[in-house]
């Protein structure tokens, strides 16, 4: 049996011997992969798309994280036997992961869009994947890796808090180290569940040959297997296959293929409308029929069981999605009823303007029918990107919701929740009204978290003031096309290295953090012209930050304090420096 001591440093190895695996798999993400499609074309847009911060990340654990792990353990750990002081060091790195978790799903998204549309991304990929780096494993199961590495150092610090005696010097920090991480894992967790849910919809895809276009983050497999289905001629039973989704049912044909497409799809029935029932057919046991609306098909099953678990799991999804469907439907009605009472100041001008006599309209239905219509379409353009985030609207991942309060156009992560004086229900507001109304009296549950929220963006605000910044101070910022936003930059005390951008305080927007570990801090080249006059770069894979001092001594000011910051060094970095 080992002893505790040797417990310890058995984890603090296993620690290690992951780090340095993990690293190589963030090489593979953004050396190979990345640097490959770059080379072969593909836009900075998409790759940024697909692999978000993954040099920040890469770049932290590569040259930071690991070599530290790799110094303790196997030169220092006979006199320094601790972990818990190292991984603190990881906490102000979680909001990359936070951005990467955040940014999954889309990247998702992308990746199986590019794969079908997009044959130099396709050839790219698919070369790589053949690599004996590659494991045979997907570039899919490859970007999971630092969503599941935050849960992984979870759980290897649990058990070595286990083990840690109570009066040991590193308990604290690594108690304190458990806590952050377990929140990052939390949101890491999140994204696995989806990206095992993708995979399956990936895995049935391809046993389909491609024949359905399934993988969607709105799907969801429900259950599937072979299933005896009754001839409507002869009664005989032929073997077929059920694929049940959320929305479908897929009637398929099994093919006796050793490898690639496994079934054919001979039939695909909707959820919305379809019945299941038991049936007793003379002779023949387990039956049950589904029916939708342009079929009906017999089924035998092999048990009594598996037949009623059949009804059963089927009952459950019609159901399931009928509530659903009342639910969207209750939503649409009342969202319906917003829009008739929103004020609509571009109709009624030039529904009057038209009507005036010697127009066009000459006042008839005809011209005030077509005035509407325009207006209808300019104000639908309108609606099209979130007025807080500005991050454009999709059916699936970014759905289009309305403030209660003030009618204005935002997506889920820009909302919030409160009863208003009207009624007692939890509508829907942005967050600018959040902050703004009064809680309901009835509801003093929701008075303590419009509380909490009020003192989070007081705290939020606080941290970012010029008092409790290491440096700051205001700079022009471009990073796409040819306009120039004035934004107050800081590098707070309690994040040293994290760069915030902060717009206007009506634009609506949160505090956008940088970190900065990974980031190259340069003059522009000479090829890049500028009309504004003190110009700096943070320059990262395929990323480029613009900033533009009103001095040149604020301008090199910043530029030293980055480039520290984008070392991972935090002592000293504000000795001699005051902010303007």
């Amino acid at each position: 049996q080992c002893t505790e001591p040797q417990k310890l440093f058995n984890i603090a190895n296993e620690l290690l011997h992951t780090e340095e695996a993990y690293v190589k798999r963030l090489h593979l993400l953004d050396q190979v992969f990345c640097t490959k499609l770059s080379e072969a074309g593909i836009s900075s847009e998409v790759i940024t798309g697909i692999f978000s911060n993954i040099s920040s990340i890469y770049c932290f654990h590569g040259q930071f994280l690991l070599p530290e792990l790799k110094t303790r353990i196997t030169q220092e750990w006979s006199v320094n036997p601790r972990l818990g002081d190292i991984l603190q060091k990881l906490a102000p790195f979680l909001k990359m992961y936070g951005e990467y978790v955040k940014n999954f799903d889309r990247a998702m998204d992308i990746v199986n869009t590019c794969m079908q549309r997009s044959s130099p991304f396709k050839d790219v990929v698919q070369n790589i994947q053949k690599q004996e780096v590659c494991g045979n494993l997907t570039l899919q199961h490859h970007m999971l890796e630092p969503v599941q590495r935050i849960p992984r150092y979870e759980l290897l610090l649990k058990d070595y808090l286990k083990k840690l005696p109570e009066e040991s010097p590193d308990r604290k920090d690594a108690e304190k180290s458990l806590e952050l991480i377990s929140t990052a894992a939390n949101h890491s967790n999140a994204a696995i569940r989806k990206m095992e849910k993708m995979h399956k919809l990936l895995e049935v895809y391809e046993r389909l040959g491609g024949e359905e276009d399934i993988v969607n983050p709105a799907n969801e497999l429900i259950k599937e297997g072979h299933i005896q289905k009754l001839s409507a001629k002869n009664g005989t039973a032929q073997d077929r296959y059920l694929f049940l989704f959320n929305s479908m049912v897929l009637y398929c044909v099994p093919k006796l293929r050793l490898i690639g497409q496994k079934f054919s799809v001979r039939e695909k029935m909707d959820i919305a409308g379809l019945q299941v029932q038991e049936i007793a057919k003379q002779n023949v046991a387990h039956t049950f029929s589904i029916t939708g609306k342009k079929r009906s098909l017999e089924l035998q099953a092999r048990t009594e069981e598996e037949k009623r678990e059949w009804i059963h799991v089927i009952q459950a999804t019609i159901e399931k999605h009928k509530q659903n469907s009342e639910t969207f439907r209750a939503f649409n009605s009342s969202f319906s009823q917003e829009e008739e009472h929103l004020p609509d100041s571009s109709i009624a001008s030039t529904s009057s303007v038209e009507s005036m006599p010697g127009t066009d309209g000459g006042g008839t239905l005809g011209g005030s029918d077509s005035s509407r219509k325009s207006s209808k379409s300019k104000r639908d353009k309108e609606k099209q990107a979130c007025k807080s985030c500005s991050e454009s609207f999709n059916s699936i991942t970014k759905r289009r919701h309305h403030c209660k309060q003030c009618g204005a156009v935002i997506c889920a992560k820009c909302s919030e929740f409160k009863p208003l004086a009207d009624n007692s229900r939890h509508n829907r507001v942005c967050k600018e009204c959040f902050l703004q109304l009064p809680a309901s009296p009835c509801s003093p549950g929701v008075e303590a978290v419009g509380e909490q929220k009020k003192r989070l963006a007081a705290e939020k605000q606080s941290i970012l003031a010029a008092e409790n910044s290491l440096f700051s101070s205001y700079l022009q910022f471009l990073e796409k096309g040819k306009t120039w936003y004035k934004m107050w930059v800081t590098i707070p005390k309690s994040e040293p290295l994290v760069l915030y951008l902060q717009g206007s305080s009506q634009d609506g927007r949160s505090p956008r953090p940088i970190p900065l570990p990974g980031y190259e801090v340069s003059l522009p080249g000479s090829g890049e012209k500028f009309e504004v006059k003190h110009v700096f770069k943070l320059c990262q894979s395929h990323q480029t930050l613009y900033f533009s001092a009103e001095e040149e001594e604020l301008q090199m000011k910043w530029m030293e304090i980055l480039t520290k910051a984008a070392k991972g060094e935090t002592e000293d970095t504000a000795e001699g420096l005051s902010n303007p």
